[in-house]
């Protein structure tokens, strides 16, 4: 493949044109091994450093789930910040905590720098099905006040309706600090920002091979990089470039379907134009986009596989919340993974001296991603205080290996699943 998949945003991408091919050897810096969020961002980082930087991407810039996603601006990771304390510690958990609205903050301030045309909205909704639900958003809008996030507002089900008007929920925690995005046009607007410090990109020039030493190269099908550090930001795409990184995680699949432009009925389901995920395990996230479309999104398939019918897979959910859309065409319906830790918590960390690699935002990455960019560009230029924080944390793999992951976390996952059911 040497295009996008064939989704809403690609459809509707600012930027159609392609990059030029890698097809000579070169030297650099700084060579970073996938254009998505978080090879984007560090790069972004090091070349408004003045910093030599090549990025190498497999297909396009934002291929793989960076150009996919729901586009929703979703603050801190895919682990409560209590549950991380809890699990790491008072010290890596404060650290962690004192960064988990940074990777919003760097997405607006270079939308706004850069003049980047995303369809930035602001404001965020998570519903709850039940009172059980709705207690848990209260404690996690009191953990978050303990780390200086006031910006969050409980709401009971006739206020939700502001925002969206459906049945299903008993009430919301609105969230204005979160927002959502064309995550396409966004990571393309920024890869053009770095290209515009001095940054270069390929694409259609995948890794296909390391020399890892005291002078790395990178080999591609017609050509090389020879770089004094390498970044690995490959995620769910990195294939089996690397074996010692992809052991660590898990590729899974997540869909999603956007329907014909509705016009004002758009604005009617959802008035304020928030972005929405509900309070379930295995949860469903959804929006509406600048030409009155739907967007909604859920379900997962652990290893990475797609569903025999996307359509037939999301749009019942999406009929649950909104019944009015029974007779709305469906115009797109994508895939795309991300990569999935044992733990849920990203994973950073280095090959030798020369290597450094970030994956597993575990389904929370435009975010993130972000955020894990910027500590990968502190970590080659003198201060990884902040890399060794995550990086420094335990590594725990999936049971049973690569070879049995993905029936051991289905297993796993029922449990989850049966509580979603009963409403717990």
């Amino acid at each position: 493949m040497t295009q996008h998949a064939p989704s809403y945003y690609a459809a509707t991408a600012n930027r159609q044109t392609a990059r030029l091919a890698l097809t000579t050897t070169i030297t650099t810096e700084i060579c970073i091994i996938g254009a998505g969020f978080t090879g984007i961002s560090a790069a972004l980082e090091l070349a408004a450093k003045n910093i030599p930087v090549v990025v190498l991407e497999s297909v396009r810039v934002g291929f793989g789930a960076s150009g996919r996603n729901g586009g929703q601006i979703v603050n801190g990771y895919s682990r409560d910040l209590d549950v991380i304390a809890d699990r790491y510690g008072p010290g890596p958990g404060k650290a962690i905590g004192a960064m988990a609205l940074e990777g919003g903050a760097i997405i607006r301030e270079r939308v706004k720098k850069y003049a980047i045309k995303c369809d930035l909205t602001e404001g965020g909704l998570f519903c709850a099905f039940s009172q059980k639900q709705l207690e848990g958003l209260r404690h996690h809008k009191k953990i978050w006040s303990e780390y200086g996030h006031q910006a969050m507002d409980i709401l009971d089900h006739d206020q939700m309706q502001n925002h969206v008007v459906t049945t299903r929920y008993v009430g919301a925690l609105l969230d204005h600090l979160g927002g959502h995005i064309h995550p396409l046009n966004l990571v393309q607007g920024e890869a053009e920002a770095a290209e515009s410090h001095g940054a270069t990109i390929y694409e259609n020039s995948p890794a296909i091979a390391i020399e890892n030493g005291q002078t790395p190269v990178v080999k591609t099908p017609n050509g090389e990089v020879r770089c004094k550090t390498i970044l690995v930001c490959g995620n769910a795409y990195l294939g089996n470039l690397l074996p010692e990184i992809t052991a660590r995680i898990m590729p899974v699949t997540t869909q999603i379907i956007a329907t014909e432009p509705l016009g004002d009925e758009a604005a009617k389901l959802l008035p304020s134009n928030v972005c929405v995920e509900d309070a379930n395990y295995v949860l469903d996230y959804y929006r509406r986009t600048p030409d009155t479309r739907i967007l909604y999104g859920g379900g997962i398939v652990y290893g990475g596989t797609d569903s025999e019918s996307i359509t037939a897979k999301i749009r019942p959910n999406m009929l649950k919340t909104f019944p009015s859309l029974k007779d709305a065409k469906i115009d797109y319906a994508w895939s795309g993974n991300f990569a999935l830790t044992l733990t849920r918590f990203p994973q950073m960390g280095r090959l030798g001296d020369n290597l450094l690699f970030s994956h597993g935002c575990s389904g929370h990455g435009v975010t993130t991603t972000h955020l894990l960019g910027r500590l990968l560009a502190e970590a080659v230029t003198g201060d990884p205080t902040r890399f060794n924080i995550i990086a420094n944390l335990p590594y725990y793999p999936f049971p049973g290996g690569r070879l049995f992951r993905v029936p051991a976390t289905i297993a796993g996952s029922w449990y989850y699943r049966a509580r979603d059911a009963l409403g717990l």
